[in-house]
């Protein structure tokens, strides 16, 4: 076995075992894995009840999210925008926000924000308004962002308004927090979505496409599968919480992916595969190169991958109880900044996919990880078969 293997065929084979057993336990209906490190790549799919192969495309859900904070970058890096710029210049809707007085408060029970919302309240998940860890409908914005269908559970592409009526809806609705103040997960890679559009006066989809998937070479990655392509798409499922049984989510004959959507979600609308994934984690693993070209600068890269939340934002909440005790949040992705797991190294970064997919990068161990299956998460506690994939990539780190 080679000093600079990556991996040893030990660790593989117990890898391919427990992923297999997840699979042939019928919880998992299938998946792909890859992982890469000292150039060493595999990429391997695993069926189950459903066929799946390596160029499978999956639904990545909130894996959007780092992919929409590099797409800001590099329109920072081009002084296009600023860090500290309030958007209303680009967003003249989102001038002059109210704040609720607390959570539970009726949408006219509101005192005046005490600081616009700027680009890096967007990319920190600061601007003030977003995904409430609560049961659905508990306070009056939960039921108003429903009813206005700005999103607050799962991607449902074909729900949610074109972006000039999503961002007039959202602009009728008081932020929850002062801008700046507190984390708050989610809305605000879907505002930049909008704003990306409005500063390029381009769709965000075509932005994407033209900047970051064209040049690495992510040919399954978008908004919307083609029919050509949609073979390839997986089901998609979630879990019954009474019975815990798999329930269809999205079929791929009748997918809510199978045409383009009016609004290109930035905080989860997206699809992709293995390689796709994988080329986007390495290019952000080698500090913003691809092939020898450059996508975006390494400050870039590592100011993304680097905890940008102050005491005070934490203080707000996190997804569940403890997470700020070992994680903290930069741009669109959250890292280690404490060990409590073996597969938890401090300064590892990525991000996670409520419909089912995970990725990681760990620049200590030059290491990149990703998980595709088609069964959501339930909570935003890592489910076992995350939790064990981590678990037997770490024990088979070669050296």
């Amino acid at each position: 076995m080679g000093a600079d293997r990556g991996f040893t065929e030990p660790g593989l084979e117990r890898l391919r075992s427990a992923l297999t057993g997840h699979v042939e336990s019928g919880k998992v209906p299938g998946l792909v894995y890859a992982i890469s490190r000292h150039g060493e790549t595999q990429v391997e799919a695993i069926s189950g009840a459903d066929p799946v192969a390596q160029d499978s495309i999956f639904r990545i859900a909130s894996m959007s999210k780092p992919i929409t904070a590099v797409a800001t970058l590099i329109l920072l890096e081009e002084c296009k925008i600023r860090l500290n710029d309030p958007i209303e210049e680009w967003l003249p809707e989102l001038a002059d926000r109210k704040v609720l007085r607390s959570i539970e408060s009726e949408l006219d029970d509101v005192v005046s924000a005490r600081r616009p919302i700027t680009v890096k309240h967007l990319l920190t998940f600061g601007l003030g308004i977003g995904i409430v860890m609560a049961p659905p409908g508990t306070y009056p914005i939960q039921r108003a962002m429903e009813d206005l269908e700005l999103g607050q559970g799962f991607p449902r592409p074909r729900v949610a308004p074109e972006p000039e009526e999503w961002i007039k809806r959202f602009a009728t609705l008081p932020l929850m927090a002062h801008p700046g103040e507190r984390w708050i997960y989610h809305t605000g890679s879907d505002v930049l979505g909008v704003l990306i559009a409005r500063v390029t006066g381009q769709p965000f989809a075509a932005f994407l496409q033209e900047r970051i998937f064209a040049p690495l070479g992510m040919t399954g990655t978008g908004f919307w599968v083609p029919p050509d392509k949609l073979i390839r798409l997986t089901k998609s499922y979630t879990v019954d919480y009474r019975s815990g049984e798999l329930s269809l989510f999205d079929e791929p004959a009748t997918s809510q992916w199978g045409s383009p959507p009016a609004f290109p979600m930035g905080g989860g609308g997206m699809v992709s595969t293995a390689d796709d994934c994988l080329a986007f984690a390495q290019m952000l693993l080698k500090l913003g190169l691809h092939g020898g070209n450059r996508l975006i600068s390494k400050p870039s890269v590592l100011t993304m991958t680097s905890d940008q939340l102050t005491q005070p934002q934490r203080d707000g909440g996190g997804l569940i109880d403890g997470f700020w005790e070992t994680n903290g949040f930069g741009y669109g992705v959250s890292m280690v900044t404490k060990r409590d797991a073996i597969w938890a190294t401090p300064g590892q970064y990525g991000w996670d996919g409520g419909l089912g997919t995970m990725w990681r990068n760990d620049p200590e161990e030059e290491l990149s990880v990703l998980l595709l299956t088609q069964r959501a998460m339930t909570s935003p506690r890592l489910p076992a078969v995350f939790s064990d994939f981590l678990t037997c990539v770490y024990q088979a780190l070669c050296n």
